[in-house]
């Protein structure tokens, strides 16, 4: 049996463009296009050598200390990134968050921050044991991940829309390339 739909309306919905012109010329003069470069693979440093130390001590139950410093100077460098990222939405579209190009990474960029913040108020106010500490790291780590999968996916994106020989610059979790 034939659809009864018009032939329009069985196409896909055309994509739209990641930035428009005028949107990618703010992206590239704005100077938290380059803090947002240096800021992102320094937090990436910054996870995986947490992420090691975090899974050591629940492995061993040693090195709680360097555990602990760690999830926080991830946690200090998120907000940074997070704080940084929201001047660069600015910059570029107008808004400090949840412009239409990245609404659904800063929905889930909340979700980050909350369980980063979350770690903080356990270690400050002895809410969770060391270990559930650091297993609420983990999950933090876990939706960080995923929310950096978001950015990198933006990231492949914007330079598909720009050609392979276009220096496209996205937001990767607060970072830009």
């Amino acid at each position: 049996m034939r659809s009864r739909r018009s032939p329009s309306a069985q196409r896909p919905p055309k994509a739209t463009a990641l930035y428009t012109d005028a949107e990618r010329q703010r992206r590239d003069a704005s100077r938290w296009t380059i803090v947002q470069g240096v800021l992102a693979p320094l937090q990436f440093a910054a996870f995986l050598i947490s992420l090691w130390l975090v899974l050591r001590y629940l492995t061993t139950d040693e090195g709680l200390a360097s555990a602990t410093a760690s999830v926080v100077i991830k946690t200090l460098l998120l907000y940074a990134i997070m704080i940084t990222g929201s001047l660069w939405e600015r910059d570029v579209f107008g808004r400090y968050l949840f412009a239409r190009a990245f609404f659904w990474e800063d929905v889930v960029s909340m979700l980050v921050l909350a369980l980063h913040t979350a770690y903080l108020a356990a270690l400050v106010t002895g809410a969770l044991p060391p270990r559930g500490q650091m297993y609420l790291a983990l999950a933090a780590y876990a939706s960080y991940v995923f929310n950096a999968g978001q950015f990198l996916l933006k990231l492949r994106a914007a330079r598909k829309e720009r050609g392979p020989r276009a220096g496209a610059t996205v937001r990767f979790a607060g970072v830009a390339e």
